[in-house]
């Protein structure tokens, strides 16, 4: 028997990582959210396979994680501010996948003559 039932669910498309919001109810009627995100990857026979991350947020700590969640995101924006850090999304080492089959890894142009000096 199912000793929860689903409330409400939202999906958020986000680059290459899809997150699912879903709210569900205890048998005892207390709410709860599971975050889950989930990112296609390959295997080495280039079959592609979900992989996927769970948490659980519980109703007696959605305050506290929205706070922690707002103070990371603060700070994030501040030090980007400074210039110091780049945009993730920015970054030439990511993993990518074109939507034509073709995945690895970015890398800026290296100069090999520029290495023994």
């Amino acid at each position: 028997m199912n000793n929860r039932e689903d409330l409400y669910s939202m999906s958020v498309r986000a680059g290459k990582r899809t997150y699912f919001f879903d709210v569900k109810s205890t048998k005892g009627r207390d709410l709860y959210m599971t975050i889950t995100e989930s990112k296609r990857r390959y295997a080495d026979d280039g079959k592609f396979f979900y992989e996927k991350h769970k948490l659980f947020l519980y109703k007696e700590d959605f305050d506290k994680f929205k706070e922690g969640l707002e103070a990371a995101i603060e700070k994030i924006n501040e030090l980007k501010a400074t210039g110091n850090y780049n945009d993730v999304s920015s970054s030439d080492d990511r993993d990518y996948d074109d939507n034509d089959g073709n995945r690895g890894k970015r890398y800026s142009d290296v100069n090999f003559d520029d290495l023994g000096e």
